[in-house]
């Protein structure tokens, strides 16, 4: 490393611009996609970049069903005990405004195998959101919900798996018709006991979706080349918390690898996007990708699940260079880094791998896991919040990811073989169907 770049990465860990930007963005309030805390959190991110000398700094508006929510309610039925039981509940977004009483089935976690054990037909289902504790893959809420609409069940009760009086949140399909709602661990326990004595729920959701609004916030610093290194991270939350975790602590180490990038000389240009609708279902990003032409994208460096936990995770996607560079620079400066190599299509680089341009996704987990750590843990409830994250943590990430974007920027990458993308997720097909986010275009592959 040379003597410049390890002074401006000394300056980086004095900096205290990332935390200030993600205590910024957690006093907003609602930065739900198309809400107007969504739009001051870009406003600010704009205001930084252009302050870091950013170029073209610009905001990119795109429209969007802006779903807003209203009273959620959970009453059971307990028949055998002559009970009526009322419940926390938070309507997933985009859950349609209904009311739905049917008997209640437990199904364990929702995977195809415990649904087909069940008569789930006009009933509503209620499943972990934990991955079974033996799958070689992480499993989508989306999928869980999707199954479960196809054999025929009326509403979706999703338990958090980790106990804190909890219920859990995340984004349905635009136009679903299946109603679904959080519930905390703790009523998760009482709803099983419940379904075992042939209990009834009834669910009320009050919500609306009007014509909204939201924007990415774009710019780019370097030397202008024929193709550029896309570093992005969404800068959206859910209406339930702060959003300090997913993605404010992501959003941070953009910030922060940018107050040093912008410094450093590069051998190409970098993008930043910071996006709008990731929870929402990746609107911002995939609105994104349709305005670029995927050729002129070197790599794409997604920022999300960075700088929450004190491991960094490299998600490489199956591409071997991408893994290979990333896993050089962290023993370049002696720090630990997790990797999987499996492609996912559930964050904003989704919709520039498919098209064949490498990713990587920045994710962090604990120093004491396993490896198998899959679960959200405080994310998606009101739990995700300030406290929770370290700014040690936070300033290591982004000099990390400052390291991993330099040499990217003077490393020949081989794009993705979308035919081996698809190929390679063919296991996964029946659950990106379910969960509705298999490429149309594959299918006439």
């Amino acid at each position: 490393m040379d003597e410049r770049v390890a002074r401006l990465l000394g300056r980086a860990w004095h900096s205290e611009r990332p935390w200030r930007v993600l205590t910024t963005l957690t006093e907003l309030e609602d930065r739900l996609g198309g809400h107007p805390g969504e739009q001051r959190a870009a406003d600010v991110l704009a205001d930084e970049l252009e302050t870091l000398g950013v170029a073209n700094v610009s905001q990119e508006s795109f429209a969007i069903p802006e779903w807003t929510r209203g009273e959620t309610s959970l009453l059971a039925h307990v028949h055998s005990r002559d009970r009526e039981r009322t419940f926390e509940a938070r309507a997933l977004p985009y859950c349609p405004e209904s009311t739905v009483e049917a008997p209640l089935v437990d199904v364990g976690y929702g995977t195809p195998e415990e649904l087909d054990a069940k008569d789930v037909a006009d009933a509503v289902v209620v499943a972990s959101s934990a991955t079974p504790p033996r799958a070689d893959r992480f499993f989508h809420r989306m999928e869980k919900i999707g199954y479960a609409a196809e054999r025929g069940a009326t509403g979706f009760i999703l338990a958090n798996h980790c106990p804190g009086q909890l219920p859990p949140t995340g984004s349905l399909r635009v136009g679903d018709t299946l109603p679904a709602v959080g519930v905390s661990y703790e009523t998760g326990e009482w709803l099983r006991e419940y379904a075992a004595e042939g209990a009834a729920v009834r669910i009320n959701v009050t919500a609306s979706v009007e014509p909204g609004t939201s924007q990415n916030v774009c710019g780019r610093f370097g030397p202008e080349t024929d193709d550029a290194v896309l570093l992005l991270a969404h800068y959206d939350a859910h209406d339930v918390a702060e959003g300090a975790l997913d993605n404010g602590c992501g959003v941070a180490v953009l910030i922060g690898a940018v107050e040093i990038l912008a410094e450093m000389d590069l051998d190409r240009e970098v993008r930043i996007a910071l996006v709008g609708c990731e929870e929402l279902g990746l609107q911002g990003s995939e609105t994104l990708a349709a305005s670029v032409d995927a050729a002129e994208i070197h790599a794409v460096v997604n920022l999300d699940g960075v700088g929450r936990d004190r491991t960094l995770k490299a998600l490489t996607h199956g591409s071997d260079a991408v893994r290979t560079l990333a896993t050089a620079v962290a023993e370049s400066v002696d720090h630990p880094l997790a990797v999987d190599e499996l492609p996912h299509p559930y964050s904003d680089h989704w919709p520039f791998l498919r098209q064949g341009v490498p990713a990587l996704q920045l994710h962090s987990r604990p120093a004491d896991d396993d490896g198998g750590h899959w679960e959200r843990g405080w994310t998606h409830t009101r739990a995700d919040t300030r406290d929770k994250a370290d700014v040690r943590t936070v300033r290591e990430h982004a000099m990390l990811t400052t390291l991993i974007i330099r040499r990217l920027t003077g490393t020949e990458i081989s794009r993705v073989d979308t035919d081996d993308l698809r190929e390679e997720l063919s296991d996964a097909e029946p659950s990106m169907r379910a969960a509705g986010v298999w490429p149309d275009d594959w299918d006439a592959v």
